[in-house]
Protein backbone atom coordinates (compact mmCIF):
# COMPACT_ATOMS: atom_id res chain seq x y z
CA UNK A 1 0.00 0.00 0.00
CA UNK A 2 1.47 3.30 -1.01
CA UNK A 3 1.53 6.09 1.53
CA UNK A 4 -0.53 9.17 0.64
CA UNK A 5 1.53 12.12 -0.48
CA UNK A 6 1.59 15.03 2.00
CA UNK A 7 -0.81 17.76 1.03
CA UNK A 8 0.90 20.86 -0.20
CA UNK A 9 -0.24 24.01 1.58
CA UNK A 10 -0.83 26.87 -0.78
CA UNK A 11 -0.29 30.38 0.41
CA UNK A 12 -3.04 32.77 -0.49
CA UNK A 13 -1.75 35.24 -3.01
CA UNK A 14 -2.30 38.87 -2.14
CA UNK A 15 -2.68 41.82 -4.41
CA UNK A 16 -0.11 44.58 -4.07
CA UNK A 17 -2.60 46.71 -2.12
CA UNK A 18 -3.44 43.82 0.23
CA UNK A 19 0.23 43.09 0.85
CA UNK A 20 0.92 46.74 1.58
CA UNK A 21 -1.94 46.82 4.08
CA UNK A 22 -0.69 43.64 5.74
CA UNK A 23 2.78 45.13 6.18
CA UNK A 24 1.30 48.28 7.73
CA UNK A 25 -0.77 46.26 10.22
CA UNK A 26 2.17 44.05 11.19
CA UNK A 27 4.55 46.98 11.54
CA UNK A 28 2.02 48.95 13.61
CA UNK A 29 1.86 46.12 16.14
CA UNK A 30 5.64 45.80 16.31
CA UNK A 31 6.27 49.55 16.61
CA UNK A 32 3.74 49.71 19.46
CA UNK A 33 5.22 46.69 21.20
CA UNK A 34 8.94 47.33 20.76
CA UNK A 35 9.44 50.86 19.47
CA UNK A 36 11.02 52.04 16.23
CA UNK A 37 14.65 51.34 17.05
CA UNK A 38 14.05 47.80 18.35
CA UNK A 39 11.93 46.80 15.35
CA UNK A 40 13.82 45.46 12.34
CA UNK A 41 12.86 45.08 8.71
CA UNK A 42 13.74 41.39 9.10
CA UNK A 43 11.14 40.96 11.84
CA UNK A 44 8.47 42.85 9.92
CA UNK A 45 9.13 40.66 6.87
CA UNK A 46 9.19 37.43 8.90
CA UNK A 47 5.87 38.14 10.61
CA UNK A 48 4.36 39.06 7.27
CA UNK A 49 5.83 35.89 5.69
CA UNK A 50 7.57 37.81 2.95
CA UNK A 51 11.17 38.56 2.08
CA UNK A 52 12.90 41.80 3.08
CA UNK A 53 12.93 43.16 -0.49
CA UNK A 54 9.11 43.18 -0.44
CA UNK A 55 9.17 45.68 2.45
CA UNK A 56 11.66 47.87 0.60
CA UNK A 57 9.62 47.61 -2.59
CA UNK A 58 6.51 49.00 -0.89
CA UNK A 59 7.99 51.55 1.52
CA UNK A 60 11.66 52.08 0.71
CA UNK A 61 12.67 50.86 4.18
CA UNK A 62 11.66 50.90 7.81
CA UNK A 63 11.46 54.69 8.09
CA UNK A 64 9.09 54.93 5.16
CA UNK A 65 6.84 52.28 6.68
CA UNK A 66 6.97 54.03 10.05
CA UNK A 67 5.99 57.32 8.42
CA UNK A 68 2.89 55.72 6.89
CA UNK A 69 1.88 54.20 10.24
CA UNK A 70 2.32 57.51 12.07
CA UNK A 71 0.51 59.49 9.38
CA UNK A 72 -2.51 57.19 9.67
CA UNK A 73 -2.62 57.59 13.44
CA UNK A 74 -2.30 61.38 13.24
CA UNK A 75 -5.14 61.62 10.73
CA UNK A 76 -7.31 59.30 12.81
CA UNK A 77 -6.73 61.37 15.96
CA UNK A 78 -7.30 64.73 14.27
CA UNK A 79 -10.44 63.47 12.53
CA UNK A 80 -11.84 62.23 15.84
CA UNK A 81 -11.24 65.56 17.54
CA UNK A 82 -12.70 67.55 14.64
CA UNK A 83 -15.78 65.32 14.37
CA UNK A 84 -16.39 65.52 18.12
CA UNK A 85 -16.82 69.30 18.19
CA UNK A 86 -20.56 69.50 17.59
CA UNK A 87 -21.97 71.47 20.56
CA UNK A 88 -22.34 75.22 20.61
CA UNK A 89 -21.42 76.00 24.19
CA UNK A 90 -17.74 76.36 24.97
CA UNK A 91 -17.87 74.19 28.10
CA UNK A 92 -19.43 71.31 26.16
CA UNK A 93 -16.90 71.69 23.35
CA UNK A 94 -14.04 71.32 25.84
CA UNK A 95 -15.72 68.18 27.20
CA UNK A 96 -16.09 66.77 23.70
CA UNK A 97 -12.46 67.44 22.81
CA UNK A 98 -11.25 65.78 26.03
CA UNK A 99 -13.46 62.74 25.45
CA UNK A 100 -12.30 62.46 21.83
CA UNK A 101 -8.67 62.28 22.94
CA UNK A 102 -9.49 59.69 25.60
CA UNK A 103 -11.57 57.71 23.09
CA UNK A 104 -8.57 57.55 20.78
CA UNK A 105 -6.29 56.45 23.61
CA UNK A 106 -8.74 53.74 24.64
CA UNK A 107 -9.66 52.42 21.19
CA UNK A 108 -6.29 52.87 19.46
CA UNK A 109 -3.91 52.02 22.28
CA UNK A 110 -1.22 50.72 19.94
CA UNK A 111 -1.44 53.85 17.82
CA UNK A 112 -1.17 56.08 20.87
CA UNK A 113 1.87 54.17 22.14
CA UNK A 114 3.53 54.76 18.77
CA UNK A 115 2.74 58.49 18.83
CA UNK A 116 4.08 59.09 22.33
CA UNK A 117 7.45 57.68 21.37
CA UNK A 118 9.97 59.99 19.72
CA UNK A 119 10.35 59.79 15.96
CA UNK A 120 13.60 58.28 14.65
CA UNK A 121 16.50 60.67 14.25
CA UNK A 122 16.26 62.53 10.97
CA UNK A 123 12.67 61.46 10.38
CA UNK A 124 10.28 63.87 8.71
CA UNK A 125 7.30 62.36 10.54
CA UNK A 126 5.71 64.35 13.34
CA UNK A 127 6.77 64.02 16.95
CA UNK A 128 4.22 63.70 19.72
CA UNK A 129 4.69 67.38 20.54
CA UNK A 130 3.96 68.47 16.98
CA UNK A 131 0.92 66.17 16.87
CA UNK A 132 -0.45 67.72 20.05
CA UNK A 133 0.19 71.12 18.52
CA UNK A 134 -2.00 70.14 15.56
CA UNK A 135 -4.77 68.99 17.91
CA UNK A 136 -4.47 72.24 19.85
CA UNK A 137 -4.90 74.19 16.63
CA UNK A 138 -8.18 72.37 16.03
CA UNK A 139 -9.62 73.53 19.37
CA UNK A 140 -8.08 76.98 19.86
CA UNK A 141 -11.10 78.72 18.30
CA UNK A 142 -13.19 77.44 21.23
CA UNK A 143 -11.03 79.32 23.69
CA UNK A 144 -10.70 82.38 21.46
CA UNK A 145 -14.48 82.85 21.46
CA UNK A 146 -14.68 82.29 25.21
CA UNK A 147 -11.84 84.76 25.82
CA UNK A 148 -13.67 87.41 23.81
CA UNK A 149 -16.87 86.77 25.76
CA UNK A 150 -15.04 87.21 29.05
CA UNK A 151 -13.17 90.32 27.98
CA UNK A 152 -9.80 88.52 27.84
CA UNK A 153 -7.20 88.95 25.12
CA UNK A 154 -7.94 86.24 22.48
CA UNK A 155 -4.38 86.34 21.16
CA UNK A 156 -3.39 84.09 24.07
CA UNK A 157 -6.05 81.49 23.22
CA UNK A 158 -3.71 79.35 21.06
CA UNK A 159 -1.27 79.06 23.95
CA UNK A 160 -4.04 78.00 26.33
CA UNK A 161 -5.26 75.47 23.76
CA UNK A 162 -1.81 73.86 23.77
CA UNK A 163 -1.86 73.77 27.57
CA UNK A 164 -5.26 72.06 27.65
CA UNK A 165 -4.42 69.48 24.99
CA UNK A 166 -1.11 68.70 26.68
CA UNK A 167 -2.87 68.22 30.01
CA UNK A 168 -5.36 65.79 28.51
CA UNK A 169 -2.71 63.88 26.54
CA UNK A 170 -0.36 63.41 29.49
CA UNK A 171 -3.22 62.38 31.75
CA UNK A 172 -4.34 59.97 29.04
CA UNK A 173 -0.86 58.48 28.86
CA UNK A 174 -1.05 57.75 32.60
CA UNK A 175 -4.63 56.45 32.32
CA UNK A 176 -3.68 54.07 29.50
CA UNK A 177 -1.73 51.98 32.02
CA UNK A 178 -3.95 52.21 35.11
CA UNK A 179 -7.40 52.35 33.41
CA UNK A 180 -8.93 53.82 36.55
CA UNK A 181 -11.15 55.72 37.10
CA UNK A 182 -13.48 55.15 34.17
CA UNK A 183 -13.02 57.28 31.06
CA UNK A 184 -16.01 59.56 31.63
CA UNK A 185 -14.78 60.36 35.15
CA UNK A 186 -11.30 61.16 33.86
CA UNK A 187 -12.79 63.52 31.27
CA UNK A 188 -15.04 65.14 33.88
CA UNK A 189 -12.12 65.83 36.21
CA UNK A 190 -9.94 67.14 33.40
CA UNK A 191 -12.63 69.55 32.29
CA UNK A 192 -13.29 70.48 35.92
CA UNK A 193 -9.68 71.53 36.38
CA UNK A 194 -9.47 73.24 32.99
CA UNK A 195 -12.81 75.02 33.05
CA UNK A 196 -12.79 76.19 36.64
CA UNK A 197 -9.25 77.36 36.11
CA UNK A 198 -10.30 79.22 32.96
CA UNK A 199 -13.29 80.76 34.70
CA UNK A 200 -11.02 82.51 37.17
CA UNK A 201 -8.36 83.74 34.77
CA UNK A 202 -6.73 87.09 35.44
CA UNK A 203 -6.81 89.40 32.45
CA UNK A 204 -3.12 90.23 32.91
CA UNK A 205 -1.47 87.52 35.04
CA UNK A 206 1.91 88.25 36.62
CA UNK A 207 4.34 86.20 38.66
CA UNK A 208 4.27 86.75 42.41
CA UNK A 209 8.02 86.17 42.65
CA UNK A 210 10.78 87.52 40.47
CA UNK A 211 11.75 84.94 37.82
CA UNK A 212 15.34 83.72 37.77
CA UNK A 213 17.33 85.11 34.87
Amino acid sequence: MTEPKPRRTTRVRMTSAERREQLIVVARGLFAEKGYEATSVEEIAARSEVSKPVVYEHFGGKEGLYAVVVDREVRKLLDLVTASLTAGRAHELVEQAALALLDYIENSSDGFRILVRDSPVGSSTGSFISILSDVGTRVEHILAEEFKRRGLDPKFAPMYAQMLVGMVALTGQWWLDVRRPKKSDVAAHLVNLAWNGLSGLDAKPTLSTRPHK
